[in-house]
Formats: C-alpha cells, structure tokens, sequence
C-alpha cells in the first residue's frame, strides 16, 4: 500500500449467505447448496464488523463508513441492510445473476484491493469468515495484497494515534496487539451484540446511494480457480445408547467403535 495522507475512511464488506436459522440442503446433482426460496440475510460475522465499524464513527474516529458486496443483483437488500444500520454509502460490485456462483477469496481481495485504493480508506473492518464456505482467506490475502498492517480473530479494538490496539482470540487465551493504520481487522463473534436498525433508519437507508460496478471497472478477472467436484449432506447422527457398565462400554468402543487399542 502506497504512502499517503489517509482520511479516515472505513470499508465493511459485506457478504449475502444463507440466513444462518435455516437448514442448507444440497442440489439433487450434487453440484452445492440449493438457495431456491431460501431466505438470505448478511454473514453474521460482517454484522458484527459493521457494527464496530459504526461504533468508531458514532465515537468520532472514523468520517465514513462505506459497505461493499460482491456478487448477484439482490445483494442491493444487503447493503440497504448496512445502510440502516449506519453505513454512509455503498457499492455493489456485480458478478453475475447465479446466486450459485460464489467468486473465490483471491478475486474478492483483489476487487476489495481495487476499492481501497479508489477510495483511499484507512481500515478495512469485515469478517473472519463467510458461514456459507468458511474459507478464512479474504482478509489476509487483501492485507498481503495492499501491503498493510492487518490483526485476525479480533474480539476487541480502539484507535488512538493512528493506530489499533486489537484483542485477538487464540488457541492459548487472549493476544493483544498495536498495528499502524491503513490495516485490516477481520473480526470475531464476541466483539460486539449488532445492533437492531430502527425503522426511520431503515427509511433513510432508502435514500442512501448505492454505485454500481463490476469487476471490469476494476481491472479485475473473477474466472474460478478452484472446481467443486461434489457436494454431499453430512451423515446422518446416530442415536446414543445406554450400557450397562463401564465395562460394557470399554468393550463396545474397543470391538464396535474401535477407538481404543
């Protein structure tokens, strides 16, 4: 990321997924999740990221909040959703019509790269994850991309002198750390309780632009990388059952089960 004076801009991509109540079934070919006449909403985690992202500009540290989707045309009831709840302004960038097809996290970074840089944001604020694939890949390649300062798993963060001091979960407890602005902060479930967006916002956010692009604006070929061979349901949970003694169930895990030696 090249050096120059930053204004406080934050980017919160936010992704369109399967409503995280419902139950994903498969397609009948195989091919992946079936989203006919399933309910979508925003990835919860970019909830809790636009959440934070609102937070620090109702705090004074941030002049504009500015909510970004990639993928199909009905990701504009996403955005307006970001909108209500306090982002400035948003973009869609476009990247077909098949709800099915999913751009992979390479292309994202790249096209979130592109946004960065047009805008010249100082954070970008999203997601560890996406729930539909849990790849855990787009914040990472966008920092490596931009060549900034970046802080993961992030269950805490404030601001002070151009710089984030960010608390990150890990396997061991918790780690904190300071990263020096422009960065990328992806963030986790305990950071924050979103926020339910009052019904003159949700008028307002009519109102709200919305840019629309596509990845041709930027520069950028989406062409897959990656190939899904098949797609298949989980295997059905077997029912517990009750032994007699302790005896019973050593033998059974040794014999049945055979998880012991």
């Amino acid at each position: 990321m090249e050096t120059r004076e930053w204004a406080m801009k934050i980017l919160v991509p936010v992704k369109r997924v399967i409503d995280y109540n419902v139950k994903a079934r498969v397609r009948a070919d195989g091919s992946g999740v079936d989203l006919e006449n399933i309910k979508m909403s925003m990835n919860p985690f970019d909830e809790i990221a636009l959440e934070e992202a609102v937070r620090l500009k109702e705090a004074g540290q941030a002049e504009e909040v500015i909510a970004v989707s990639i993928g199909v045309p009905q990701a504009t009831t996403t955005l307006r959703s970001a909108m209500a709840v306090g982002a400035d302004r948003s973009i869609l960038i476009r990247t077909g019509d098949d709800p099915h097809a999913d751009t992979e996290p390479l292309a994202v970074a790249k096209l979130l790269k592109a946004v960065v840089e047009e805008e010249g944001v100082g954070m970008v604020m999203m997601g560890k994850q996406a729930i539909d694939n849990d790849m855990n890949a787009t914040g990472q390649m966008l920092a490596a991309l931009l060549g900034c300062s970046q802080a993961t798993f992030a269950s805490e963060v404030s601001l002070s002198d151009g710089a984030a001091t960010v608390t990150r979960e890990v396997d061991g407890g918790l780690q904190v750390i300071t990263i020096s602005l422009p960065c990328v902060i992806t963030v986790d479930l305990r950071l924050n309780e979103p926020r339910y967006p009052a019904i003159r916002a949700i008028m307002d956010a009519k109102r709200k632009p919305i840019a629309d692009k596509v990845p041709e604006d930027y520069g950028v070929d989406i062409t897959p990388r990656l190939k899904i061979l098949q797609t298949v349901e989980p295997p059905v949970r077997q029912s517990g059952e009750v032994v007699a003694s302790v005896d019973e169930l050593i033998k059974r895990l040794r014999d049945e089960a055979e998880v012991l030696a």
